[in-house]
């Protein structure tokens, strides 16, 4: 869910392919803002990762109507039959304007691709996209799916994590008011690999395995992430400009080896490399004192809530693929500059805590948690919660 700056609506990503409007009144607007089912890759009804991921208004929204869409879409493969037999998908961001006739309809015609990268399996998309305080547009990219790091469309070697010729496994920032080289877009000048012959320009951190769910904090202007890690551990990071954030050689603040991903080396080369505000047990292979399956990353509060205020409200998909029990924290950094996180009781959800997909943030700065109760993109099933204060 997304608030265009001095709009009084709310924008919900369905991630079978629609956005829709939360009006003034509360209300769900009949009609989509905009339908683009027919981009989206297949999906499976059971579980998928793929599907309308990022949402992001351009910062002259106002007045230029520019809003941009992450999805996946339909194997673009350029001919390479590798790709058409072996690949999965196209993650894609476009741009839209918005319909001249209805303000609360995007304009279908309007499209235009601003990047397209080839994905080798239906997971660990990232795909969320956002505008910093720089007018820059981020786009947050997984490793690729699979596993480990590792298989088809992977570097064999290092993993695509630390791999600076691909931009899987990174976090990218680009300027959609500028079309350069062929592309629609520009590199900023200020990128921290512009120049680097082995590295891609596009690429502003690296060293990431899923950051499902990235935002900036509206009072410092912090990039925050979460990024879902392997079978052992969760992670919250700050990203930074040319920051290495570990993956594939590091899980969480832990060496990692790919070939035996549950047993940790006691050492490796870690130089350099940027550890995580927060790490958390995953239960797939830390059960002792766990707290999750999958992070999903959230907002710092900046809502009426005095004692909330500077807290990062996050949480996580669940603790089991098997039943509901998703996760909402609440993590607060010390003045010393270290991080805690403290588990949160939700006294009025009725039944089990459902799957949450992701959190929101309104122009007042209160939170909202999406959830889910099923684990497939099959629409009707899901609810919009916000977060307060137990009375």
């Amino acid at each position: 869910m997304v608030q265009p700056d001095g709009d009084d609506r709310k924008f919900v990503i369905e991630q079978f392919g629609r956005v829709r409007i939360i009006n003034a009144d509360g209300e769900l607007e009949a009609t989509p803002f905009l339908d683009i089912r027919n981009l989206i890759v297949t999906q499976f009804s059971d579980f998928d990762e793929r599907g309308l991921l990022g949402l992001a208004f351009h910062p002259d929204f106002k007045s230029n109507g520019k809003f941009y869409v992450a999805y996946s879409g339909h194997l673009d493969f350029d001919d390479d039959l590798g790709k058409e037999f072996w690949w999965d998908h196209t993650n894609t961001v476009a741009e839209f304007t918005v319909s001249t006739e209805d303000p609360n309809v995007a304009n279908p015609a309007s499209m235009r691709i601003i990047t397209a990268t080839d994905w080798p399996q239906f997971n660990h998309n990232g795909h969320w996209i956002g505008f910093g305080p720089d007018g820059m547009l981020y786009i947050s990219m997984g490793d690729g799916g699979y596993a480990n790091d590792w298989g088809i469309g992977h570097n064999v070697t290092e993993g695509n994590g630390q791999d600076l010729t691909t931009v899987l496994g990174k976090i990218l920032r680009v300027d959609v008011n500028k079309s350069e080289g062929g592309k629609n877009y520009g590199i900023p000048a200020d990128n921290p690999f512009v120049g680097n012959s082995d590295a891609r320009d596009e690429i502003w951190a690296y060293g990431l395995r899923n950051p499902w769910r990235c935002s900036f904090d509206t009072g410092d202007g912090k990039l925050l992430c979460g990024d879902v890690q392997q079978n052992s551990y969760e992670e919250i990071d700050v990203i930074e400009k040319g920051g290495n954030y570990g993956w594939r050689q590091m899980e969480a603040t832990h060496c990692f080896d790919y070939t035996a991903p549950d047993d940790h080396p006691a050492a490796c080369e870690s130089d350099g490399m940027i550890e995580p505000i927060l790490e958390y047990n995953n239960c797939t292979a830390k059960p002792d004192g766990c707290k999750g399956i999958s992070v999903t990353g959230g907002y710092v509060y900046r809502g009426s809530v005095d004692a909330w205020k500077g807290k990062y409200i996050f949480g996580d998909w669940s603790q089991s693929f098997a039943s509901m029990k998703g996760q909402i924290f609440i993590g607060s950094e010390g003045s010393d500059g270290s991080w805690e996180m403290s588990e949160t009781e939700v006294t009025n959800m009725p039944g089990d805590r459902p799957y949450i997909l992701a959190f929101a943030q309104d122009s007042a700065g209160e939170v909202y948690a999406l959830t889910s109760i099923t684990t497939g993109p099959v629409g009707s099933l899901d609810t919009i919660y916000k977060v307060v204060p137990a009375e």
